[in-house]
């Protein structure tokens, strides 16, 4: 198997290098996720994927978890369904929870979440300056979850140079969805600030699928917004000082279950984050301290308006999380050839529950009493440049010690060489974790207080070519995980026993044929066997897939530049068959391939004002991510920006 997945990457790479010319340097885009610090990405050897501002500007109507879904090795389960439905990162085919979320570089996450995951729903694209996705074991410098990699979801703005501007956005769409962004920001001699309210309302569709066709499942509405502020002051040239907060908040219909309609059944979910921050730049030393606060809340609500034979009256499942995280790092050029980096940081986490229920049976009521884990880590790495700055490697290891099951090593190990102006190689060898969350220690049904930190070691290796007209990047990678943390349905325990294998190549490539027209697309190829407990009986087994991931998946954008004012692209998304859970101990269901268009068209009126539409499943094609849920139908959204 490894060896067609570097017989594949040769071909493609071989194709490109006939149709360029070597006039053009490698990518020179600076990228701050790869080593907690500025960096050009021609300088690590990490894989990264940068999602611009631009391309955000030009994906009006879609959400966060919709725009990662479209990039390489990336297959956010969810992101297609119904507003509000939880959205599940698998990044290069590891389980849920295994991908970092972080806001401005800081990790967020929910500690009352089963695998400690953070609601994407929870952010507005409009807040959204740029996306970076760091790939591979990033746990020596991001910690516990940076499993297969990071999301940094950077809000910040640069270059502003006046102020006071003003960004509106509204925008009206099918099942009667509207869509409005308001920001405020401006830069006073040494006072930078940036206010935003972002509000998403929608009718939606029905969560889950009407199998029967007969039994006029409701709509599922969506209710959210977001508003935030930050504020920035250079107090002297070396020394910046920073503070920020945000909330934000939604309500959202959701059903009963797979294949079942549910009429008065919400979530409410809801996060406030701020915190401070500072930055000391002098000579060859940069110092950075963080501090951030969270907290999360989250309440499930049937209030008995229709209710099945025998079923539940009323039901309120009510979570709640606070989270501390405190970061002190530095780099220092030590000389020309060499960069410290190293640094500590502080993770505490809260959570409880409260349950009660009313059915035929009579009242219920259980909890889970206000529990908190934390960890401290330090991490060091050196970044070596030599040859020339041909050659780059960073070398690197973090030890973290946890307030349950003690302490842990990670390492990376990962050099990169530039053969000329258009081409590089890289590669990688790192370890991460996963520590368990507070649920799957302290639960009083299901939790394993003897549980370990789940382990995996990364390996990839890569080719990168840029020129004026093409730029492409292959990648292979493998990884296996050990002491996997995973739910046992027989004993109704989480235990540490699952191992996990994955093999996956990457490929990417954009391409400018023509003046004003240009193509980008990208493959993922992943395959996995995961030796865990079997699904419909007692025995233990190995299976050949990774449930909810494809094997193939498949993008590709074509957008043409008419005129200065007019700009129009369509999209298309191929996902091969997949497995999902068929049910309580029974054999995984296939679900079909399918194959899924989008179009978007601009038209800038002048310099501050710009009408855009957007229609998603142009086909209105009938398609399932989740077994018994419905996926989005034909979807349009159009409407107006001003900049002033």
């Amino acid at each position: 198997m490894k060896r067609k997945f570097f017989i594949a990457a040769a071909v493609i790479i071989s194709s490109t290098a006939q149709a360029q010319d070597s006039t053009k340097l490698l990518n020179e885009v600076v990228v701050e996720t790869a080593t907690k610090t500025p960096v050009k990405q021609s300088q690590t050897g990490k894989v990264v994927t940068v999602i611009t501002k631009e391309q955000i500007e030009k994906s009006s109507g879609k959400t966060v978890a919709q725009i990662l879904n479209e990039q390489a090795g990336i297959t956010v389960n969810g992101a297609y369904n119904a507003p509000g439905s939880v959205q599940t990162i698998f990044l290069r085919g590891a389980s849920s929870g295994r991908t970092l979320i972080l806001l401005d570089g800081i990790p967020v996450s929910d500690p009352s979440m089963i695998n400690n995951e953070f609601d994407l729903n929870l952010f507005s694209i409009n807040d959204v300056e740029r996306i970076e996705v760091c790939k591979g074991a990033q746990s020596t410098l991001y910690g516990s979850d940076a499993v297969a990699g990071v999301v940094n979801i950077i809000t910040v703005k640069k270059d502003i140079n006046k102020p006071f501007n003003i960004k509106a956005t509204t925008g009206f769409g099918n099942k009667n969805t509207t869509r409005n962004n308001l920001q405020l920001y401006g830069k006073e001699g040494k006072l930078t600030y940036t206010t935003r309210f972002a509000k998403l309302k929608t009718n939606g569709f029905s969560s889950a699928y009407d199998s029967t066709g007969a039994n006029n499942f409701d709509n599922d509405g969506y209710d959210g917004n977001v508003i935030s502020a930050a504020v920035q002051y250079q107090v002297v040239p070396s020394l910046l000082v920073k503070t920020f907060i945000m909330h934000s908040q939604y309500k959202a219909d959701i059903d009963a279950g797979v294949f079942a309609d549910e009429k008065d059944y919400t979530i409410k979910n809801s996060n406030l984050s701020s915190g401070v921050g500072v930055n000391f730049k002098k000579g060859i030393v940069n110092i950075t301290g963080n501090y951030q606060y969270g907290e999360l809340k989250r309440t499930y609500r049937n209030d008995s308006l229709f209710v099945r034979p025998f079923g539940t009256k009323f039901e309120s499942n009510r979570y709640g999380g606070r989270t501390q995280y405190g970061e002190l790092f530095g780099n220092v050029t030590a000389t020309k050839w060499l960069t410290v980096i190293t640094g500590v940081d502080y993770r505490w986490g809260n959570m409880n529950q409260q349950y009660y229920s009313l059915s035929s049976f009579g009242p219920y009521s259980s909890n889970f009493a206000d529990s908190a884990l934390h960890q401290t880590s330090f991490y060091s790495s050196l970044l070596f440049t030599a040859l020339d700055k041909k050659l780059h490697i960073e070398v690197g290891g973090r030890t973290n010690k946890h307030s349950r099951y003690g302490t842990n090593n990670t390492y990376t190990f990962n050099p990169s060489y530039s053969i000329n102006k258009n081409w590089r190689v890289f590669g990688s060898i790192a370890s991460g974790f996963k520590a368990p969350s507070i649920f799957q220690l302290l639960d009083k049904f299901s939790g394993n207080p003897e549980l370990a930190p789940e382990k995996s070691t990364n390996y990839e290796f890569g080719v990168q070519q840029s020129n004026e007209k093409i730029n492409s990047r292959v990648v292979y990678f493998h990884r296996d995980i050990n002491n996997g943390i995973d739910y046992d349905n027989y004993h109704s325990r989480y235990f540490n026993y699952v191992k996990q294998i994955v093999d996956g190549v990457e490929i990417e490539l954009t391409v400018e044929p023509v003046k004003n027209l240009s193509v980008s697309a990208n493959y993922t190829l992943i395959t996995g066997d995961e030796q865990t407990q079997s699904r419909k009986n007692t025995h233990d087994t190995t299976y050949s897939y990774l449930l909810r991931r494809p094997k193939n998946n498949f993008n590709c954008n074509i957008g043409y530049q008419f005129t200065k004012a007019i700009y129009a692209s369509i999209t298309g998304k191929s996902v091969s068959s997949r497995y999902d859970v068929g049910g309580y101990r029974k054999e995984d269901i296939l679900l079909d391939s399918y194959f899924i268009l989008s179009a978007y068209a601009e038209y800038k009126y002048s310099s501050n004002v710009k009408f855009f539409a957007n229609g998603q499943n142009i086909t209105n094609k009938k398609f399932f991510d989740i077994r018994g849920y419905n996926a989005m139908p034909f979807l349009i959204n159009g409407g107006v920006t001003f900049n002033l």
